[in-house]
């Protein structure tokens, strides 16, 4: 392999490595994206048991093969306005969650799995909200890359 060869397929895996893979979905009119490595399952939304005495943002709880769910709503955690369909629930991996529990968010809709490079996300514009990564720019639209945040 010659060294111009080894130089672009060196630049290819660096490109590579600095894309993340991310699962874009709906909060009312507007779209959101979460890190896919924080997601362990999508579930159609089903009957939830309310707890009495909860924080306002969980909608209750259920029961997801034999494990205690409590399902929460982002809208009310990101402070997002509108309805929807609330169709889904993307349960998250237990061991990248703070509490360690199995938990899920209840979302209007899931769209895609995509790609996302480092030069797509604009975190100036996020400066000091934790639960916001970024705004992911491209297809003449944007994304708000959020943090998997359970309270």
């Amino acid at each position: 392999m010659a060294s111009s060869e080894r130089a672009a397929a060196a630049e290819a895996d660096t490109a590579e490595a600095e894309t993340t893979q991310v699962l874009e979905f709906g909060l009312g009119e507007e779209t959101y994206c979460l890190d896919i490595a924080y997601i362990d399952e999508i579930v159609d939304a089903g009957d939830l048991t309310a707890i009495p005495n909860s924080p306002r943002h969980v909608e209750g709880v259920m029961d997801l093969r034999g494990k205690t769910t409590t399902i929460i709503d982002p809208k009310t955690l990101l402070g997002v306005a509108g309805t929807g369909a609330r169709e889904r629930i993307i349960v998250f991996d237990p061991e990248e969650t703070d509490d360690g529990g199995t938990v899920g968010w209840v979302v209007d809709e899931v769209y895609q799995v995509r790609d996302v490079a480092a030069d797509q996300v604009d975190e100036a514009t996020t400066a000091g909200d934790d639960s916001v990564r970024g705004i992911v720019k491209g297809d003449d639209r944007f994304v708000v890359w959020v943090e998997p945040r359970t309270e």
